[in-house]
């Protein structure tokens, strides 16, 4: 029904809203040396660690994409608005950066419809956005394991009579250094030179 879904996607944004509230109230977002665009999580979230698989049916774990600027962003495919925009967006970002620096940054869009979003079918859309971006997906309890950890959530609508369905979840960006350390949470609304701004601070700070 879709009281319920908009019931989830209430939750979803309440569950963001709180976190970021959380953060705030912590005194440490936005009042240290550096001048972030995004929110300073630095000890406030757990380090990056997953247990997904990749696009090409691989089974990955956080460690693998060690030694880069990791930006986590939770999704599906059939997302009408909110992650062709960010995804766009996120690859404007690092498309912008100088040439030696842009292997320096991975974007990881992680799939929570895995009924839907298929291996083969992940590759066609990241590749869409540029290739410094990895899909991945898992099993609905691993996903559901993955998005506690980050402190949020995501949730079905019933199925129309086609078979399709909405899926909601967070428009949170989590930023996470080369050593896998939570560093910034970023707002969607975030501008592109904004996000570009806070990866080269990352990117150098860590070189």
């Amino acid at each position: 029904m879709r009281t319920r879904f908009w019931r989830q996607r209430n939750k979803i944004i309440s569950a963001t809203l709180t976190l970021i509230a959380s953060l705030l109230l912590t005194g440490c977002l936005g009042n240290d040396a550096e001048d972030w665009n995004g929110k300073n999580i630095s000890g406030l979230m757990p380090e990056l660690e997953l247990d997904l698989i990749n696009s090409r049916g691989e089974s990955v774990s956080g460690d693998d994409y060690s030694g880069r600027v990791r930006m986590l962003f939770f999704g599906f495919t059939s997302c009408p608005d909110v992650c062709p925009t960010a995804l766009q967006k996120l690859n404007q970002a690092t498309s912008g950066l100088d040439p030696e620096l842009q292997d320096e940054v991975l974007t990881l869009f992680v799939s929570v419809d895995p009924k839907r979003d298929t291996p083969e079918r992940l590759a066609k859309y990241v590749d869409f956005f540029g290739d410094n971006i990895v899909g991945l997906t898992g099993k609905e309890p691993q996903l559901r394991e993955l998005a506690k950890r980050y402190r949020t959530t995501f949730g079905y609508d019933e199925p129309a009579a086609d078979g399709n369905y909405a899926v909601s979840h967070s428009s949170a960006i989590y930023v996470f250094d080369r050593e896998g350390n939570p560093r910034l949470l970023m707002r969607p609304d975030l501008s592109r030179e904004e996000i570009r701004h806070d990866l080269v601070a990352l990117i150098q700070e860590d070189s």
